[in-house]
């Protein structure tokens, strides 16, 4: 009896200090595991604005009318005038790409409408213009319709401004985002009371080039944020 008595002492003892034991690693492991996780993560962000380097401009213009023969050779005349007229103000003919005129058979698509058109052919064409010359197409962009108008010609058109310098602004941007972040760390880790350590993990984002607002689409804005996970001591 007394050899049952102290085997269970024995079992209860060694069943203690394994508990004891698991509870002492078991809390290691907590203590280790937040200690690793000490960490940070912040943001930088680097924004610019900068002035489009290139602009694709396209100009449609067309005529309407009963003879296919009068109405091509109208319509040479009027890319004739505004060729030129683009020239004269700077533009240089290899900007310029004249697109082949299309026709549409007005009284066969309106073959079934009550809306009978008064001409039998409408000829459409464009020119898209492609330059980095930015400043040009914008002054132009202002004045060819009414000088068109005074030749008999209507045009519509739009523009579509580019940046295309962003490998040189990639260097100095993402230098400064990443400073913006480490500051960020610092000022967090000294209201923590801790000291900023060594960084875990960084992630460059993408970056954005966009209008700066709808009335200034030829002013872009270039912008990227950069994630920074640093350990705290």
């Amino acid at each position: 009896m007394e050899n049952k008595g102290n085997g269970k002492v024995l079992a209860a003892l060694i069943l203690a200090i394994g508990i004891a034991l698991g509870g002492l690693a078991l809390r290691s492991g907590i203590i280790k595991f937040k200690s690793m996780e000490r960490v940070v993560a912040v943001k930088g962000l680097s924004e610019q604005q900068v002035n489009a380097d290139k602009v694709v401009w396209r100009i449609s213009f067309g005529r309407m009318g009963n003879d296919l023969t009068s109405l091509y050779a109208s319509l040479d005349q009027n890319a004739t005038t505004i060729k030129n007229y683009l020239i004269s103000k700077g533009l240089s003919a290899d900007e310029i790409f004249e697109s082949s005129p299309s026709v549409t058979n007005l009284k066969q698509s309106y073959a079934y409408s009550n809306n009978k058109p008064e001409y039998n052919y409408q000829i459409n064409e464009s020119f898209t213009i492609s330059t980095k010359k930015v400043d040009v197409v914008r002054g132009l962009n202002k004045e060819l319709t009414s000088a068109m108008l005074k030749e008999g010609i209507i045009i519509s058109d739009w523009a579509s401004y580019e940046f295309t310098g962003l490998s040189e602004l990639k260097p100095s941007m993402i230098e400064e985002a990443t400073k913006n972040a480490r500051a960020s760390a610092i000022k967090f880790a000294e209201d923590s009371n801790s000291k900023l350590g060594k960084i875990k993990t960084a992630t460059q984002g993408q970056f954005s080039i966009e209008d700066l607002d709808e009335t200034t689409e030829y002013i872009k804005k270039v912008r990227v944020v950069t994630t920074i996970v640093y350990y705290l001591n």
